[in-house]
């Protein structure tokens, strides 16, 4: 672990746009409440959106299709893929996010530690749309375990 760098460091910037089809895709696999607001426009206008919703958990997709995913955390920081765990993962909506927007997302690492023989870095990413609104933080960490943990 590099114990020099400053942070937070920026990692990634990336353009997503939030389809339809990808909104049904994750509603569908997650098992989303509702699943009809998610799956047509039409359900979602009766609902009182303006568009289809994204789920709450749909940071995951942008960041894995044109983030920083895990292999690249893996590769980037030299882990060994057999002593890492996902820690944890948390979403702060701050405007709701609905398709056909465009997102701009960043992705910095905001935390390096070792701790009883781990070594946890924690990600955010963070994405705004094209007036510039922060709509979404995305954080993450990721844990090392040590040698024979």
């Amino acid at each position: 672990m590099e114990n020099n760098l400053k942070l937070p460091k920026l990692l990634k910037e990336f353009e997503f746009e939030v389809e339809r089809g990808k909104i049904a895709e994750f509603a569908k696999a997650t098992g989303a409440d509702d699943i009809e607001v998610y799956m047509s426009k039409k359900a979602a206008i009766e609902a009182g959106y303006p568009d289809v919703p994204v789920p709450l958990t749909f940071g995951t997709v942008p960041e894995m299709w044109k983030g920083l995913d895990f292999e690249c955390i893996i590769d980037d920081f030299k882990l060994t893929l057999t002593r890492v765990l996902h820690g944890s993962q948390s979403y702060t909506y701050h405007k709701p996010i609905f398709a056909g927007e465009q997102l701009y997302g960043k992705t910095f690492l905001v935390g390096m530690k070792q701790r009883k023989g781990l070594s946890i870095y924690s990600f955010e990413t963070v994405f705004i749309n094209e007036q510039a609104d922060l709509l979404l933080e995305c954080k993450s960490v990721v844990i090392e375990r040590g040698e024979g943990r």
